[in-house]
């Protein structure tokens, strides 16, 4: 016997010191959850690390252990939100004779239209338009994830330009009908737009 008083356990490195019940199962969905809220709702300068934890009953330093940075959570919640983008490449396939523009605007539209999947693309697009980082951090999404992909299935001259054209086409639409809300764009007839829309994305996807 010393009389040392014995010391504590040591915590593992770079873990929180929050009860264990907060690292359970579930946390990592709860804070991806989080974030995405407080990126829609705050945008992404005023967004914390701190906030989000807070939003997800955990320790900030566990935000830290599962995503790093507050670019890296804010990719992860935004990869989350443009799940349903991501299938876009199978939405084209077939070629020409098979309508891959109309395909291509009626899946863009109807992701824009769901009122489940349009608050968090909503909020994407705010931010990225008010900071840089988030601006970035969306360009590598959508070349990583999504325009390389389609790309991949065009057979013409410059298909990543191509992609690129197709896409900034309907971002175009997309933001003066949700995002700004100009009329007559914001209550024109869907139907009416894919109709008009659709033989120019033809001519970017499939013409030689």
């Amino acid at each position: 016997m010393t009389g040392e008083p014995s010391r504590p356990a040591a915590r593992r490195r770079g873990r929180p010191a929050r009860a264990e019940a907060a690292e359970g199962p579930g946390a990592r969905e709860r804070i991806l959850a989080a974030a995405r809220t407080e990126f829609a709702e705050r945008g992404y300068d005023k967004t914390s690390v701190r906030g989000i934890a807070k939003a997800a009953g955990v320790d900030a330093a566990l935000v830290h252990h599962y995503f790093g940075t507050k670019e890296q959570v804010f990719a992860a919640a935004i990869e989350l939100s443009f799940t349903p983008a991501l299938t876009m490449p199978d939405a084209i396939a077939g070629g020409a004779e098979a309508g891959a523009g109309e395909r291509m605007a009626r899946f863009v539209f109807g992701i824009w239209e769901n009122p489940v999947s349009r608050p968090p693309l909503l909020a994407i697009m705010r931010s990225a338009l008010t900071n840089d980082t988030a601006a970035t951090v969306l360009r590598g999404l959508v070349e990583r994830r999504l325009l390389q992909r389609v790309a991949g299935e065009l057979h013409v001259p410059d298909p990543e330009f191509r992609a690129q054209l197709a896409a900034s086409h309907l971002i175009g639409i997309a933001m003066l009908r949700y995002v700004v809300k100009m009329e007559p764009m914001a209550s024109a007839d869907l139907e009416e737009i894919i109709a008009m829309v659709a033989p120019t994305l033809q001519r970017y996807l499939t013409q030689p």
